[in-house]
């Protein structure tokens, strides 16, 4: 149990930036849908993210990762460091080189042939990011909590200062492109942040690559760099491709980024369970890599599991029970016609939080491809059902294609992991949170009770349902139950 106590304050102390910051650009979501009037340029914006997703995974070249494993399992650590630091600049500057060659011709292909500034200043933001994240990775090996908070912290609180200033102050409503330009200008200077924040690990960078250590880390990565990117395609695909699709089905590009707009606004309030993800994230994986050597490690990874499995539980019935306050955040209402795609991709969040889980199984044992192949396939249904479904249904059909994928990951990934690294994970467990919070949803939405009118009666009954689902899950783990063994490990 102290190691679970361990890995919740691990989380506390690197997630908490994470929490912080994405609910603090998560509030940048009512600025920006109250001063994009046209829900076309918003769809700008998400668009133009979605492709800022895809290049960190590429960037990052699975380092990252690759960093902790060695980090644990070596003794020359500030080698392992160097060589990840020096192949993760390598690929950025390459990255950059090209994109100053090709960014016209890059604006052109994606309809902002007006706007090149846009690419340019786009791949800035990626580079210094990706180039940040080995050092970020570092202070988080090395438990320097502190300076890895106040670097986090400290380029948050420049995105957001900006991001009002610039919307609040020097934003013209009648030049919404501007105001897209101003918010990739503030996310610069917050990637800046980083730079300046971690200078020592530039300025004392040795120029000594160890060649067969590189190799042997880039063997380990490189399927990480497609699941990863894979990944990503599963995550952020349906908004880069919704535009050109819709476009061919006889809408013009501003209608289409309508659609993009409404539905990238009603996806962040699904992110809220991916907030969370991202903070465990953080702590999570340079803590199952320490807890490698530990005999009962199975046991352990089983019960955070299980703890895992009601937390994201929790927080996907305390939106969706929640919708009429948290469509709130969405200022606009013209963007409220996607709030029924919000359930839909807060079960696939919680699906892709138990895959990313059960992912450690193919890290530890060295069997990244693994990953690479899920990911993949993973990909191709994405593309497929996208292609088939948006000219028939529009964002309903990235919704559903999205909650899709992340099942068949999760199942497929849960599979091998038994034949490769067996981890007897407590299905029965999982199917009692999982159902029980799907069992309340429906009853709750069943009830007669507009799900997108506030009322406190609602309020209370909803609220009611979370506290008896927490209290569910308490007994079972703390109370008679778990003492007398009701429900074993499977």
């Amino acid at each position: 149990m102290s190691s679970i106590r361990s890995l919740v304050g691990q989380t506390a102390i690197y997630g908490l930036p994470t929490i912080v910051g994405r609910l603090l650009n998560y509030f940048l979501v009512p600025l920006y849908t109250a001063v994009f009037v046209d829900t076309a340029d918003y769809g700008v914006v998400s668009e133009l993210y979605a492709w800022v997703a895809f290049l960190i995974v590429l960037l990052t070249f699975g380092m990252e990762t690759a960093f902790f494993k060695y980090f644990n399992e070596r003794e020359d650590k500030e080698t392992v460091f160097r060589n990840g630091f020096l192949t993760v600049i390598g690929v950025n500057i390459f990255f950059f080189l090209l994109l100053l060659i090709f960014n016209q011709s890059i604006a052109e292909a994606m309809m902002y042939g007006d706007y090149n500034e846009f690419i340019i200043i786009l791949g800035l933001i990626v580079a210094f990011d990706a180039t940040a994240a080995l050092p970020m990775a570092k202070l988080r090996a090395q438990n320097r909590a502190k300076r890895f908070s106040i670097i986090h912290f400290t380029a948050i609180t420049i995105n957001i200062g900006l991001n009002l200033f610039f919307l609040l102050v020097l934003f013209d409503p009648a030049d919404p492109m501007r105001g897209v330009l101003y918010i990739l200008i503030a996310n610069l200077l917050a990637s800046v942040v980083k730079i300046v924040g971690t200078y020592k690990d530039f300025v004392e960078l040795k120029m000594k690559f160890d060649v067969v250590l590189a190799k042997s880390m880039i063997k380990y990565s490189f399927p990480l760099v497609i699941a990863g990117f894979a990944g990503i395609i599963n995550e952020t695909l349906d908004r880069v491709m919704m535009k050109p699709i819709l476009v061919g089905t006889g809408m013009t590009s501003r209608e289409a980024l309508q659609e993009v707009g409404i539905y990238s606004a009603c996806y962040k309030l699904a992110m809220i369970v991916t907030i969370f993800l991202q903070a465990y994230r953080y702590a999570a994986e340079p803590f199952f890599f320490a807890q490698s050597k530990n005999k009962d490690r199975n046991k352990l990874y089983v019960r955070i599991m299980n703890f895992f499995i009601a937390a994201v539980c929790v927080v996907f019935l305390g939106v969706t029970l929640n919708i009429d306050i948290f469509k709130e955040f969405i200022r606009n209402e013209d963007y409220w016609a996607g709030l029924g795609v919000v359930p839909i991709l807060l079960v696939a969040n919680v699906f892709l939080g138990i895959y990313y889980n059960q992912s450690i199984w193919y890290k530890l044992s060295g069997q990244t491809k693994f990953g690479a192949y899920i990911a993949i396939g993973g990909a191709l249904i994405t593309v497929i059902v996208n292609v088939i479904f948006i000219p028939l249904y529009g964002y309903w059909a990235s919704a559903w294609a999205t909650l899709a994928v992340y099942a068949v990951q999760m199942i497929t990934s849960y599979i091998l992991g038994q034949k490769y690294y067996p981890i007897k994970y407590n299905l029965r467990k999982f199917a009692l949170y999982f159902g029980l919070a799907i069992f309340i949803f429906l009853i709750a939405h069943t009830m007669n009770m507009d799900p997108n009118e506030f009322s406190w009666s609602k309020f209370f009954v909803h609220n009611s349902f979370i506290l008896f689902y927490v209290f569910v899950v308490w007994f079972i783990e703390k109370g008679p139950m778990s003492s007398k063994g009701a429900i074993e490990e499977t």
